[in-house]
C-alpha cells in the first residue's frame, strides 16, 4: 500500500505550511482592500480649533470686465419671475470692507443657479478660495441654497483644503448693497468653520 504525504512529512512541517497558507490568504484579502483606518497623528492634525472668517462678495454683472457671467439661460416658454434654470459662473472678489477698493483677500468661484421657480432661491456651488495672510492657498467648499431676498441666509461648510482640511461649519450671507438696474450686489459673509 502506498504512503501518503503525512507519513513522510515532520508534524512540524505541516503546521509551518499551514500557517504559510493561511498568511498567504490574508495577505492577499488585505492588498484587495482600497481603504484602511488611520489615525488624525499620522497626518499630522492636531486639536481642532473653530475660526471665524468675516469679508464682503463682490458680484459684478454689469459693465466691460463681469465677475459672474450667464452660462445657460432659462428656455423662452419659462416665464417664471425666478429666473427658474439660469446658471451664473463666477469669479468674485472677497474683501476686508465693503470697497472694492479695500483689501482683498481672495475669490468666490464656482456657480449659483436659479432652483426654485417661486421665489429667488439660488443654488450656490462655489469655493472660498483665500490669497491672504494664513490663509493664503486653502480654501472653504459652499454647497447650499441662498434664498437672496432674505435678511440673513445660512449655507453649509461642506469641506476645505490647506489649512481647512476636514472643514466642517456654515456661512452666513447678508446682503450688504443691491443695485437693481445693474444686477450688481456685496453681500457681506461671516463664516464659522471647524478645522485642525
Amino acid at each position: 500500500m502506498a504512503k501518503t504525504i503525512h507519513e513522510f512529512t515532520p508534524p512540524y512541517l505541516i503546521l509551518l505550511s499551514i500557517i504559510l497558507s493561511m498568511t498567504a490568504t490574508t495577505t492577499a484579502k488585505e492588498s484587495e482592500s482600497f481603504g484602511s483606518i488611520l489615525s488624525p497623528a499620522k497626518l499630522g492634525l492636531k486639536r481642532e480649533k473653530l475660526s471665524h472668517l468675516h469679508f464682503y462678495f463682490h458680484d459684478i454683472v454689469s459693465g466691460r470686465n463681469p465677475t459672474a457671467v450667464p452660462v445657460a439661460k432659462a428656455s423662452m416658454t419659462n416665464t417664471s419671475s425666478s429666473f427658474f434654470g439660469s446658471v451664473m459662473m463666477m469669479d468674485d472678489p472677497l474683501t476686508v470692507k465693503p470697497e472694492l477698493s479695500s483689501k482683498r483677500v481672495g475669490s468666490a468661484q464656482g456657480i449659483y443657479a436659479s432652483a426654485s421657480q417661486k421665489d429667488i432661491g439660488l443654488l450656490m456651488v462655489m469655493n472660498f478660495v483665500f490669497t491672504e495672510g494664513k490663509y493664503n492657498g486653502s480654501n472653504l467648499s459652499v454647497l447650499g441654497r441662498n434664498a437672496a431676498f432674505l435678511g440673513m441666509r445660512e449655507m453649509p461648510i461642506v469641506g476645505g483644503s490647506g489649512v481647512f482640511r476636514f472643514a466642517r461649519g456654515y456661512a452666513q450671507a447678508r446682503t450688504h448693497t443691491v443695485d437693481f438696474e445693474t444686477g450688481d450686489a456685496i453681500v457681506e459673509y461671516n463664516v464659522y468653520v471647524f478645522h485642525y
